[in-house]
């Protein structure tokens, strides 16, 4: 049984039920990463992906008390993500095949399962890709993408040109495209955070 921050998820799902504002929240922060990484690599649209997501979660709280016995909650909730974007890509009139296509991968293909979009998961394989860089190269991604300082700012910190910063980002995303190839949202999104 899944555990989300030492509850059983099973625990939380009975106290959103119930109204508890705080198991709403936990299972929000768990999911919500993955959620909108899956929902990126269908509609191939971050900004679009983000608004399905949340509309999902305001959604899911509104009607927490009609939420039935779900015997995983997080399947539930991939399975709504994978709906709303694949209705989304219907309403933008995307061509038939390119529907078809993406709603056969979101059920078929490994890329798409839900366990590889869950947080603690993703963090994981982000962090042995990173572990997999050259020290200072590493070191520069992380602030740049994970701590979100500026490459003007890293430049000065590490008192290093800013060219310099933007070849370790560069050098940085070409080694983790290769070790994350099988996680191509993860990817799209590691590349589009400034």
């Amino acid at each position: 049984m899944q555990k989300i921050a030492g509850i059983d998820e099973e625990l939380l799902v009975k106290r959103l039920k119930a109204g508890d504002q705080t198991a709403f929240e936990l299972l929000f922060k768990h999911y919500y990463p993955g959620l909108l990484v899956f929902a990126t690599q269908i509609t191939l649209d971050k900004e679009e992906a983000i608004e399905i997501v949340q509309d999902f979660f305001v959604n899911f709280w509104t009607k927490h008390a009609t939420l039935k016995n779900e015997k995983s909650i997080k399947s539930y909730l991939f399975t709504s993500i994978k709906n709303r974007s694949i209705n989304f890509l219907k309403k933008q009139k995307y061509n038939e095949r390119i529907i078809q296509d993406m709603t056969y991968l979101s059920e078929n293909s490994p890329l798409y399962e839900p366990d590889i979009f869950v947080e603690s998961e993703l963090q994981q394989k982000i962090k042995d890709a990173i572990d997999k860089l050259p020290k200072r190269c590493g070191e520069i991604f992380v602030m740049s993408r994970i701590e979100g300082l500026s490459n003007d700012e890293i430049a000065n910190k590490l008192s290093i040109s800013k060219r310099t910063v933007e070849t370790h980002i560069s050098k940085a995303l070409k080694v983790l495209r290769i070790e994350l190839k099988m996680y191509i949202g993860l990817l799209l999104l590691l590349e589009m955070m400034k």
